[in-house]
């Protein structure tokens, strides 16, 4: 009797998924819990594991297809399968170097879209783990080489051939190199769930939020000096670095306790108080935006919220971050400066009413007691629904934020 394997049930916000890569086909073995297929929602990439060891016999959803929970995706003819048992038609050798790299969703979604051999591809990544920029550098290097071959048959303008395919990738440099005037290369692809999700959510916060951004400027030396005297110590106690975030956390739960409808929300002619701080920290994946939130975070100490900070950092990287992780948050700390970024204005995260923004330190020319000194300074910024925050609670907000930061005694002796 055939084994169904089905869509795992789908968190209550989720209507549907998107089926990304199938990485067994019609006749492989498989082993029970072994990932079969990779289905794509608004914010996570699930994996679905085998049920049973067994043939894979059939798949009744191909690539791309939309699928709700509990949906048939395949069917599985059980069989007693060894862990060292290989497909019938497959290269054991081969297999085994493949079984040896570890993917991430997206660098198996690439991989299979362009047909591309892992094993021979270099990796960068921890223990020789491939990183989407491995795979694009290589995909790059391959459309060179192909240019180059093809630049002196169009040089003599010989009569159209049969097309040669290029790997669907815009690359400019191979125009540049190969001396080919008419190689424009473009590549029509499906926008990802994340990043129409993202793109939805955007939009709604333009649409429906009366959005304002008040800005700061924050003088860095404390913090930076307290850092630098106490980071080893605290990374022998807590097996963690000492970063910036655990203090912009921490001077912002502060000014949420101040200023309780920064904290609040709007549910249509309702306002929520949230007498909880769950701060959501915004993160840029390979697949988009991303919002992992820290839950109670007022109760964490300064090593629990940069464990966890650590945490959420390694499960974005291997593809694991769950809905839990993802869903809910009062308020919503992102860090462009991490990037280079000087002064942006970032958008809100609905439904929250606030979003704090974090750009990068430069040392600049200030002035202090009379005199023009060297000081690392960072601009703040926030943005604000001005239908639930006035501008005078904005501003007394982000000052709060700046005399924490400048004077961190107020965090740690909690005055």
């Amino acid at each position: 009797m055939s084994i169904e394997v089905l869509v795992p049930n789908l968190p209550e916000s989720v209507s549907d998924a998107t089926l990304i890569t199938w990485h067994k086909q019609p006749g492989d073995t498989v082993i029970k819990n072994e990932n079969l297929v990779d289905l794509e929602t608004d914010k996570v990439v699930l994996e679905v594991p085998a049920p049973e060891s067994g043939i894979l016999v059939n798949i009744l959803k191909k690539d791309g297809s939309i699928v709700v929970g509990g949906e048939i995706l395949a069917l599985l003819e059980p069989r007693v399968v060894q862990p060292g048992d290989v497909t019938e038609n497959a290269n054991p050798e081969h297999e085994q170097e493949e079984s040896d790299i570890p993917l991430s969703p997206s660098v198996r979604r690439l991989v299979a879209e362009n047909s591309l051999d892992p094993s021979v591809i270099k990796g960068s990544g921890k223990e020789g783990r491939l990183t989407k920029v491995d795979v694009l550098d290589y995909m790059h290097k391959n459309t060179l080489q192909e240019a180059q071959l093809i630049a002196p048959v169009a040089n003599a303008q010989q009569p159209a051939a049969k097309k040669t395919e290029i790997p669907p990738v815009i690359l400019k440099e191979a125009e540049a190199s190969s001396g080919l005037s008419n190689l424009r290369p473009e590549q029509r692809v499906a926008m990802t769930r994340l990043r129409a999700k993202v793109a939805e959510r955007l939009l709604q916060a333009q649409q429906n939020a009366a959005m304002l951004t008040t800005f700061n400027e924050v003088n860095m030396q404390n913090v930076i000096d307290l850092r630098n005297q106490y980071k080893e110590r605290f990374d022998q106690k807590h097996h963690v670095k000492l970063g910036f975030m655990s203090f912009f956390v921490k001077a912002s739960i502060e000014a949420l306790k101040r200023f309780p409808a920064i904290n609040a929300s709007i549910d249509e002619n309702d306002i929520i108080y949230h007498g909880y701080y769950d701060i959501g920290i915004a993160v840029s994946t390979e697949r988009g935006l991303i919002v992992p939130v820290l839950r109670d975070a007022d109760q964490l100490d300064f090593a629990g919220i940069e464990q966890s900070i650590v945490e959420f950092g390694t499960k974005t990287k291997a593809g694991t971050l769950t809905y839990e992780d993802l869903k809910g948050g009062t308020f919503t700390i992102t860090n462009g400066g991490i990037f280079g970024s000087m002064l942006s204005t970032p958008i809100l995260n609905p439904p929250q009413c606030a979003i704090l923004g974090m750009h990068a330190i430069k040392e600049r020319p200030v002035v202090e007691n009379g005199q023009i000194v060297i000081r690392p300074i960072m601009y703040l910024a926030l943005s604000y629904d001005h239908r639930l925050v006035d501008g005078r609670e904005a501003v007394q907000f982000l000052v709060t934020i700046k005399e924490c930061l400048e004077a961190p005694a107020h965090l740690l002796l909690n005055i």
